[in-house]
């Protein structure tokens, strides 16, 4: 079955706002007296906002109240806007706006789907919503991934099938969310990191229109 539409996650896909994120838990988990790793990291990749929480605390041995919680998320999503805030055009990851443009001009239509709730801001200042035919984020979803709900949203609102699907994700979880979904996927990244994909790939610098179709006919 011929490809109809792609669907991107956004941090670590479009942009590395990953990094961000990373920077955001590492000085919460420090203001709670202990060190969390990139290693660690690895485990908040495409998961919802109170469920990296959840983990996070989990490896601190910490417990909260659900009060607290909601107070640590909050400090945290605040660290995170202050950094990604000033994000420009410049962060957008390599060969990402020439394969957006490649697929629209080959009729393939282009969703994002993202846990971040923080999604339409970012894609404003990277100045790259214009490419999206569907913005899918987690303001607009109540399941967090590997639960397929956001790219499923995201096929309805393009019109198309989950198997007429191809996505674009970096995390275990998205890679999952896709499968779960019945929609094709591709890793970005290492196949050491990801598994079950049907293709990996380092970025997006050599791919383009014309291998997806030898891949998706």
């Amino acid at each position: 079955m011929k490809i109809k539409a792609c669907l991107f996650d956004l941090d670590g896909v479009i942009v590395d706002t990953a990094k961000y994120h990373y920077i955001a838990w590492k000085e919460m988990a420090a203001d709670l007296g202990f060190d969390f790793s990139e290693d660690e990291n690895e485990l908040l990749k495409g998961v919802s906002r109170m469920r990296s929480l959840d983990i996070l605390l989990g490896i601190g041995k910490i417990t909260k109240t659900e009060a607290e919680k909601l107070e640590l998320a909050d400090g945290k999503n605040r660290r995170y806007l202050e950094y990604v805030s000033h994000m420009t055009a410049a962060e957008i990851l390599p060969g990402v706006t020439r394969f957006l443009d490649d697929l629209r001009s080959n009729g393939i239509l282009v969703a994002l789907g993202s846990a971040s709730k923080n999604a339409p801001m970012i894609l404003d200042r990277i100045h790259l919503k214009e490419k999206f035919d569907v913005i899918v984020d987690g303001n607009s979803v109540s399941r967090a991934k590997p639960d397929p709900e956001v790219f499923l949203k995201g096929a309805a609102l393009l019109g198309v099938q989950p198997h007429e699907c191809l996505v674009f994700e970096d995390a275990q979880a998205g890679i999952e969310a896709a499968l779960n979904g019945g929609m094709k996927v591709i890793g970005v990244g290492s196949s050491d990191h990801l598994s079950h994909a049907d293709h990996y790939i380092p970025g997006f610098k050599k791919l383009d229109y014309e291998l997806l179709s030898k891949w998706y006919l």
